[in-house]
């Protein structure tokens, strides 16, 4: 770093033309900053500025030099400061990946509370319904409900656990079945983050059955499922946020209600950090305390 001090000397030098001016901002003394041009000099073979009692002013070679370095330097400064501030609890920036519908709901609320305590923190938000690759997609944060992940090098924690239920249009042949055994798989309409089969297994606390899902109809958004369930076209397994508005109006129903699938969480998920840097846990922290008022529907 200290070609770096020397050559954000040089630039200063170059600007406010004057040693002593450069010696008070850098808090140093003139005779250091004039050490510091004498030893860039010496190193280049080359005048960088001419010197009078009055003042001083740059060669060709040093306004060429300059300029030439002035780009440099800004990202090197920016790339300190941006590096500085990730290690401080209320600055920085966050790169987050969250769900398309808490991203668009319940996201933004949170968000805007925490700027208005952290005004010098920054936000880069992405929503996707799919999981994420946290390390090359180069996230500071990723909000996922799911299952647990099966990357073992992804730190993630639990935040609160979120119910499935089956779901379908009232009237329709699904809602007056009793067992999961009377359901095809073209019946169910699979949630995939790849839009491609699952499976569902149900439970009604002593029996087990799995039932491959998605044979007619899959997608990667709980929405498009939850509209499709509600005109008919089959059975589907969703969290409350995805129904509730569906469930209230009378478009769907609860059915096939002694069988229940297993619980998702909503994990926050890290990069492998030996430890959170402050700004991440800071926001977390936040997070998981603002949740409760801005998720009622969860359940």
């Amino acid at each position: 770093m200290n070609d770096y001090k020397a050559l954000k000397t040089f630039l200063m030098a170059a600007e406010k033309r004057n040693f002593a001016q450069v010696a008070r901002e850098l808090d140093i003394t003139p005779a250091g900053v004039s050490r510091a041009i004498a030893a860039l000099e010496e190193d280049l073979g080359v005048q960088l500025f001419v010197r009078t009692t009055r003042q001083v002013s740059l060669t060709t070679d040093g306004a060429v030099f300059a300029a030439q370095i002035q780009p440099a330097v800004e990202a090197l400064e920016n790339a300190r400061r941006d590096v500085k501030n990730a290690h401080k609890a209320d600055q920085g920036r966050l790169r987050i990946s969250a769900p398309t519908w808490l991203g668009k709901t319940v996201l933004p609320p949170i968000l805007s509370g925490f700027r208005e305590l952290y005004p010098k923190m920054s936000f880069e938000v992405s929503l996707s319904d799919g999981l994420v690759n946290i390390v090359d997609d180069d996230y500071d944060l990723a909000i996922r409900i799911s299952a647990a992940p099966s990357d073992k090098f992804t730190i993630w924690r639990k935040i609160r656990i979120v119910r499935r239920i089956l779901v379908a249009a009232p009237g329709s042949r699904f809602a007056d079945m009793e067992h999961p055994s009377e359901l095809s798989p073209d019946d169910c309409l699979a949630y995939s983050g790849e839009s491609r089969r699952e499976t569902w297994v149900l439970s009604d606390g002593g029996s087990t059955v799995s039932i491959s899902a998605g044979r007619a109809f899959s997608a990667n958004n709980g929405e498009v499922l939850a509209d499709m369930a509600a005109d008919g076209a089959g059975i589907a397994m969703l969290p409350g946020f995805h129904i509730a508005e569906h469930i209230r109006s009378g478009r769907l129903v609860h059915v096939l209600r002694d069988w229940s699938p297993p619980d998702l969480w909503l994990t926050l998920y890290y990069p492998p950090y030996q430890a959170l840097p402050p700004r991440i846990a800071t926001f977390s922290k936040f997070f998981e305390e603002q949740l409760p008022a801005h998720m009622v529907i969860l359940d």
